[in-house]
Order: C-alpha cells, then structure tokens, then sequence
C-alpha cells in the first residue's frame, strides 16, 4: 500500500510540473514579440557554425530575432502586421558581400558603351562611330570594358598590341573619346580627345605612368596606368551641382544592380572626400539601400589634414562605414602594369610599374595604424605584394601594440612562393576576386610562362592553407557584379572553353559561401553584425532559385537571386 502511495505521489508531482512547464511555455508563446518578417519553407544556410542549417527565420526590426527547423514553430512569432514569405523550398544565405569593387565605377559601366563584347579594334571603332552620329559636336563619347588580349586578331598598326588612334579620330572627327581598359588601368583616346587635353610629342610621361608612342616619339592614343589622368576629361566638364547630381544617379543606378544580384554589402575600393560626402548624405536620407564598407582614396598630406574627419563606423543604422584608405602600388597584369620581381614573358624590356612611391606608402601606413584605420592596399605583381608586405611588417613592428590590424592586399593575384606565408603570418588579408582567374587564365601563362603562374598566380588554397582569411568579390566594372560566376571560378577554375586553370588551388562550395558572406565581413570588422544567419545580427539575406552548395557545378552561373533583403525589408524580388 505504501509502495502504491508513493508511485500516485510521484505521477501527481510529474503531472503538477508537466502542467506547470505547459502554463509557462503557452504564455511565453504568447509574450512573445511578433516579428516583422518571417521566411519560411526554405533551406536556411547559416554560415553558423553554432547552427548550421534551418527552415524559417523570423527578423523583427532590423535584426534576426530567431530560426529553426520546426515546421510550425515560427508561429509563435506571427502577429497582426508580420509578413510572410514562403521560400517554396529555395536557398537562403547571409546577405551576399562584395568585398572589392568600384560602386560609382558600377554606375556609371550603366551609361556608357560596353565594349566587353568587341572581338577587334575594328568593332570597337564601329561602335563609337555610331555612337557619334547621334551625339553632339564637342560631347565626350566613353566606354569601357576592351581588352586587346581578347581580340581575335591585333590591329594594324600596334605597339605590344595597342592600336593607333587614327581609325578612330577619322571615325570622329568632332567629339573626344576615352576607352578605358576592362582592368581600368590603360585607355584610349582619339585625337579630339588628345587636343583638348594638350597632349603632344613632347608631353613627359608621368611617374608611375606611360604614354604609348610610336618610332618617331608621337603618343599613339594608348595611356598606361597614371598617364590616363593625363586625358582631361573631367577638367571644366562640370559645375560643382551638376557633378553632384551625376554621382548621385551613378549611386542610384548601381544600387539597383547590387540588389538585383543579391548584394547587400559593398566594398567600395576607394572613393574621394567628395564623393563620401554623397553617400553620407544620401545614407542620412535613406536613399542608399546597399550598406557601403569604403575605403578613402586620398594621399597622406589630404589624410593628414582631413582623414581622421571622415572615418566613421556605422553610420545611418549601419548603412555606411569609412574605415579604410585604400592605395595602389602597381598596375595591372593585362595592361603590363602589375610589378614584377621578373621580366614579363612576352614583354621581355618590362617589369610593369610602381604606382606610388614607397616613401608616400610608408607615410600612409603610419597615418593609418596611428589613427585606427586599416589599409588596403593594389597590388597584383609578385614585386609589388612583396613590398606591400614589407612596408606592412614595418608598420607593425614599430607599433607592437596595435592588435588585430587587418590590413589587406587587394587582388593579391601574383605572388612568388615566398611570400605566401607571409600573409597568414602577419594577419594581413588577401582579398582577392574569384573571377579574375577564369577571366585572365587565357593570358596569363602568356604574361607569366607557366611556372610562375603555377607557382603563384590566384593561389587561393596556398593561402588558406598558409592561414589566410580570404573575401571575395569581382572588381566590378572590370567584372561584371555576378556573384554567381564568381562563385562558380572559385569552386570549378574553369575557363570559357572548359579547362581548368590550375584546378588544385580550388576552393570548396562551403569556403566560396564564407568566402562571400562571413569572410567579407571579418574583413571589413563586421563578424559581429554579419555574415551569418544568427540572432542578434542584421537581418540581411540573400535568396536564390537554386542550391549552389548541391547542385551540377556548371548550373551555377545559371542561378538567379529571388529576393534580396537588408534589414529585415525585402528590397528586391523577381
């Protein structure tokens, strides 16, 4: 009898707190702040490690207030506003983040020709002539996007595969021109273009720079790094109101492709005071939907005089950042501008150019680790990733007490194997663009012969391996904003006749995804508000029609983004 006292005595305990849990859990469930936006029925990537996967994800304000893998626990969230957004099964990631590109530069790729297509100077030529036959006598015609290396014949005349201006200044005799490379690092101008600019035979190139000339010494209409400021385009082109309207509608139009491609963060790899001020007032009025990470473009003596003024940190509910200063110490590898510890191997006179002299380097890595600024630095040459680290490891030695720096090197595309190391070692962050090397692979080997380019040239996994966080991104307008290609380069390495270009220094779907969300953000000092699908974190995603982590590696590029979301507010939906 007592036995049987004691076992109904514990059932009523069990059944007193099995009630007691119920009351508890149902009025938590009914405490509990409705959310503003629910995502549901869809595969829910994290890039968390702490929780990898989910089903439903609940954003209340601008942050993420929880996710699960429950079918309907996300009721509990629902209130009488609470949008909901059934995913219908499809792929959802953090935000994506450009983590290298030219966002006015973006912008305006939007207004001018598109010369990417071109197959021949001689298309090229036809294309600007027929935009001159509708344009005003005096108007400047641009375009940008050639690249010599991907014409299927050279022009004639050429000089190392630059053609001659006289085509095109017969093509158009009454308005300048500028053609600018699809690296950004050489262009093109026709005679009209050369007058107004006062260029002639006796113009000096300048440091850093090359004015393309034929055997008598007369510029050819090619310019090389530096010397295409040397095409005055810009000078008197504007009033101070009308350059401000025009950068205004750039930003505009390249927010409008970063949000159609699933981009919610931007690097912006240098931008000038005034252009800052821009976006700090658009960000102030709520006109840029695309959180902008920007990197100041400014000499030492303008830094030392007006830098410390414009570095800011989440500004505008964490709309922009200006932590940067981003500098150049080498061209590119297409123009023959990357610097090189050895000849190039078809342009055996050449080691390409250094950009910026190594004083004005040094003076602005010290304004910057004094001032708490991180520094992010050009460079594509083996030479010029050399002397980068070198001056970076100067700086750090002679402030031991500056921690957690993150410096980078953009592009980081050419390094000699001695230097690879170096990167993990003194925590300074390639951030490279995936894309380049199945762009550029068709004529690198040309640039580099195959050893070097084996042994150093977009060696992602050395330098994983080496223990380098690498982000990505693709330059755009030199590339095109497509996450998706440049996802695809960074897992397969393939070129567009299907050979891979070194297919070892491959990266796996799941460090290409970190490659373009939490790697981005550590490399910008943002871990802690992005990257990842955890509570507590900006409620950005980004959504997609297909799985990339599963699906035929050459599906990928197919991929289009079905929502695009930044703070919890859908901003783009196809």
């Amino acid at each position: 009898m007592a036995q049987k006292k004691r076992r109904l005595g514990f059932v009523a305990v069990i059944v007193v707190l099995f009630a007691a849990f119920f009351l508890v859990n149902r009025r938590a469930r009914w405490t509990v702040e409705p959310a503003d936006l629910i995502l549901i029925n869809g595969k829910i990537v994290t890039v968390d490690d702490a929780a990898p996967a989910a089903s439903w994800l609940a954003a209340r304000g601008d942050r993420i207030a929880a996710l699960g893998s429950g079918p309907r626990d996300y009721t509990r969230y629902v209130g009488e506003t609470t949008e909901i957004v059934d995913l219908g099964g499809a792929l959802a990631v953090p935000g994506l983040i450009e983590s290298h590109g030219h966002f006015t530069g973006l912008g305006q790729s939007k207004t001018v020709l598109d010369l990417t297509a071109a197959r021949s100077w001689d298309e090229i030529v036809a294309l600007v002539a027929e935009a001159a036959r509708t344009a005003k006598p005096g108007e400047w015609i641009r375009g940008r996007g050639w690249h010599q290396d991907k014409w299927d014949r050279a022009p004639e005349p050429n000089v190392n595969g630059l053609p001659f201006h006289d085509a095109l200044s017969k093509a158009t005799p009454d308005n300048p021109v500028l053609l600018t490379h699809a690296s950004g690092h050489s262009s093109l101008a026709n005679a009209r273009a050369m007058e107004l600019s006062k260029i002639t035979p006796a113009t000096a190139d300048p440091d850093g720079g090359e004015i393309v000339r034929d055997a008598t010494g007369g510029p050819i209409g090619a310019f090389i790094e530096t010397a295409q400021g040397l095409v005055r385009y810009e000078a008197g082109h504007y009033t101070a109101e009308e350059a401000a309207a025009q950068t205004r509608r750039l930003v505009e139009l390249a927010s409008r492709e970063c949000l159609a491609h699933g981009v919610t963060t931007f690097h912006d790899a240098g931008s000038m005071f005034g252009t800052i001020d821009i976006y700090r007032k658009m960000a102030e009025e709520g006109a840029l939907p695309v959180r902008l990470y920007v990197m100041l473009s400014a000499g030492s003596r303008a830094l030392a005089e007006r830098g410390l003024s414009y570095r800011m940190v989440g500004e505008a509910d964490n709309h922009l950042t200006v932590r940067a200063i981003k500098r150049l110490i080498d061209g590119a590898l297409g123009a023959h501008g990357a610097w090189l510890l050895e000849p190039y191997a078809d342009l055996p006179s050449s080691i390409g150019l250094n950009t910026e002299s190594l004083d004005e380097m040094r003076a602005t890595a010290e304004f910057a680790i004094e001032n708490g600024f991180q520094l992010s630095t050009h460079a594509i040459g083996d030479r010029g990733n050399r002397v980068t680290l070198d001056i970076y490891e100067e700086a750090f030695k002679a402030h031991p007490d500056k921690a957690d720096l993150r410096w980078r090197i953009e592009h980081a595309q050419h390094l000699s194997p001695d230097d690879i190391p170096r990167f993990g070692k003194l925590g300074v962050i390639p951030s490279m663009q995936a894309i380049h090397c199945a762009s550029d692979g068709p004529w690198v080997l040309k640039r580099l012969g195959e050893k070097r380019a084996e042994e150093g040239a977009y060696v992602w996994r050395k330098l994983m391996d080496a223990g380098a966080v690498i982000p990505n991104g693709t330059d755009v307008p030199v590339e095109p904003i497509d996450p998706m290609a440049c996802f695809h380069a960074a897992v397969t390495r393939k070129l567009k006749d299907g050979t891979a270009f070194f297919p070892g220094q491959r990266m796996t779907r799941e460090e290409a995804l970190r490659s373009y969300t939490i790697n981005g953000a550590y490399a910008g000092f943002e871990e802690k508000l992005k990257g990842s699908l955890t509570p507590g974190k900006l409620a950005d995603v980004t959504v997609l029609d297909r799985d990339i982590l599963a699906c035929p590696e050459d599906d990928i590029p197919g991929t289009r983004v079905v929502y695009t979301i930044i703070g919890g507010k859908v901003v783009y939906h196809h």
